[in-house]
């Protein structure tokens, strides 16, 4: 192992694109040094060299979050590479399939609950024991909309499911783990410009849409534009700073007012 860094470092799964990118950019132009953890080695490459072409400190990991054998080689690297590991921002999540809940498959749940829920359960079992031993540390789950304020995407049963579970893997564990000084909180994105709806599989909305008429631009914020992956980054990077040093087993929602209206 390496001697530590002297600078934080913090792991951002789901580093490769949208808000995971966003968020490992913005920690890195906060002076911490990043390990960026995604599934394409082209993707997590590019926001290395982003970070690095901005003079920060980047390291590349390749692995599935639910993959428990890939996480645990991504975790010795980090720290072997690095020294340390002071933050964790557990992004990693798949829309997976949207689908009447007679039509969605078994193996399609699994698939959801496998990359959205035992990913982040992996990530706090493999990360915790390194951030007890840094003395503490801060977790931040990004989470949504859906399943804590909204219910009224269509067929999204699992990936609702998922997303209300992590928040309160997040209140739980900010009791556990609060007498290691570890913080944990959480992050509800409403609408956000990324890319995970282009692998979002949408069945039969019609059987399990909501008969409402929502208000014209239903983001009363930004009236009716989606939010920016770098709104939900900012609120993160305040999270896992010292400014948020009290706050712990919270989930915040940045949705522009969205979920207020559905």
């Amino acid at each position: 192992m390496k001697a530590p860094i002297s600078k934080r470092v913090a792991l951002v799964t789901g580093a490769g694109s949208g808000i995971g990118r966003a968020v490992a950019l913005k920690l890195a132009e906060d002076g911490i040094a990043v390990a960026a953890l995604a599934r394409s080695p082209e993707e997590t490459a590019a926001t290395v060299e982003a970070i690095r072409s901005r003079g920060g400190e980047a390291l590349a990991l390749i692995a599935d979050v639910a993959d428990e054998r890939r996480m645990r080689v991504a975790i010795e690297q980090l720290i072997t590479d690095m020294g340390r590991l002071d933050v964790v921002v557990a992004n990693a999540g798949i829309n997976g399939v949207w689908a009447p809940i007679d039509d969605l498959k078994p193996h399609e749940w699994d698939e959801t609950i496998a990359t959205n829920l035992r990913g982040t359960y992996l990530t706090f079992h493999l990360c915790v024991p390194h951030l007890k031993a840094a003395g503490g540390g801060t977790i931040v789950v990004v989470s949504s909309i859906n399943g804590t304020r909204t219910f009224t995407t269509p067929g999204a049963t699992a990936y609702a499911a998922t997303k209300a579970a992590q928040v309160a893997m997040v209140q739980q564990l900010a009791l556990e783990l609060g007498k290691h000084r570890i913080r944990v909180n959480a992050v509800c994105p409403g609408a956000i410009k990324t890319n995970i709806l282009d692998s979002t599989d949408l069945r039969a909305p019609d059987e399990t849409s909501v008969p409402v008429e929502w208000p014209e631009g239903d983001v009363p914020l930004t009236g009716g534009e989606p939010g920016e992956a770098e709104d939900v980054a900012d609120v993160i990077c305040f999270l896992v700073s010292d400014a948020a040093r009290h706050v712990t087993g919270s989930p915040v929602w940045v949705d522009g007012g969205q979920g207020l209206l559905r």
